[in-house]
């Protein structure tokens, strides 16, 4: 072989070889960003309910209306009775309702928002469906607590820890 086909050939396998390189690190599939919670954000969700002294644990979910309910923690609202079903309290922002269904039922337990009025209702009795209501997360205790409370009073949300 002649040294300048072989000083070509070596050229060509070698851009060859880089070339091969680069397509093969293309095609490696690469961490998918943001398809579901982490472990850590999953555990961030979780938030605590101050009534009277006791504390109570809840879960809030992964939608829009629950991420910005979080982002507002800690917060302190005064909530009050409604139609003998649910406790209720303005917040002090909108929360965001896209890509979230269009209305649903709430259970005992359940913590949502009334996106027609911008309030906070918590459910002691379980409600049928209702459009514009979004579920934000649900109680692990509490409910009966809940139901017995009359009149006005505070309620402090809080990030779990």
């Amino acid at each position: 072989m002649k040294p300048v086909n072989y000083a070509v050939n070596l050229i060509l396998t070698s851009t060859l070889l880089c070339a091969l390189t680069v397509s093969a690190d293309a095609g490696r599939a690469q961490p998918e960003e943001n398809k579901s919670l982490s472990a850590a954000e999953e555990k961030s969700m979780r938030i605590t309910m101050e009534i009277d002294g006791q504390t109570i644990n809840a879960t809030l979910g992964s939608g829009s209306a629950a991420k910005d309910f979080y982002a507002l923690l800690p917060l302190t609202l005064t909530l009050t009775d409604y139609a003998a079903t649910e406790k209720v309290s303005d917040l002090p922002d909108s929360l965001s309702i896209q890509g979230e269904p269009s209305g649903t039922s709430a259970k005992a337990g359940d913590l949502t928002y009334y996106a027609p009025w911008g309030n906070l209702a918590i459910f002691y009795k379980d409600f049928h469906h209702a459009s514009g209501l979004v579920k934000l997360g649900t109680m692990e205790s509490g409910v009966d607590l809940l139901k017995k409370k009359k009149g006005a009073f505070d309620v402090t949300f809080r990030p779990y820890e």
